[in-house]
């Protein structure tokens, strides 16, 4: 069996996986990283993304062995001491969620959107999120958490 060694959440881990273990089993069954859940197992839902590497990634779509060496962040793995990140507040303040299946990949998918564009238009937010689906809100919400969120880390930055 492979020996990977991995980075989740700032806590470095060295595990023997299966060669056809997803990533996102490594982390919930072997790492206790409940809070990314199993969505399709197809990766067509993208309620399971991780950042990877600093880039968003449907874990069900990625071998742990692919992930060796590499820095993974998970949903848990954003706030700090004990606070929300600002696009989880953004996501509780406009009530971007109902069931909230979805809720860890769409956080992850709009960090990483505003990475690349750190004050989208409705439009690039939609097109940004298209692969990460929602059963419940219509995306309304949603929308306006991203644009918030995006405010809000904005503000963090030039505020440091």
């Amino acid at each position: 069996m492979p020996r990977i060694t991995v980075t989740v959440d700032g806590i470095k881990y060295e595990e023997d996986v299966e060669p056809r273990l997803l990533l996102i089993h490594l982390l919930r069954e072997r790492l206790g990283k409940t809070g990314t859940p199993v969505g399709c197992d197809t990766s067509n839902c993208g309620a399971c993304t991780v950042m990877l590497d600093g880039k968003s990634a449907k874990s069900c779509s990625v071998l742990a062995v692919q992930a060796d060496g590499c820095d993974v962040v998970t949903i848990e793995g954003l706030g700090a001491n004990g606070s929300m990140h600002p696009m989880q507040q953004a996501f509780h303040e406009e009530h971007a969620l109902q069931c909230g299946y979805c809720t860890p990949g769409m956080v992850m998918a709009a960090i990483d959107l505003l990475r690349d564009d750190p004050e989208p238009s409705e439009e690039t937010i939609r097109q940004g999120l298209e692969g990460n689906l929602c059963r419940c809100t219509g995306y309304c919400n949603i929308v306006r958490a991203v644009r918030r969120g995006a405010q809000e880390m904005g503000q963090a930055v030039s505020s440091s």
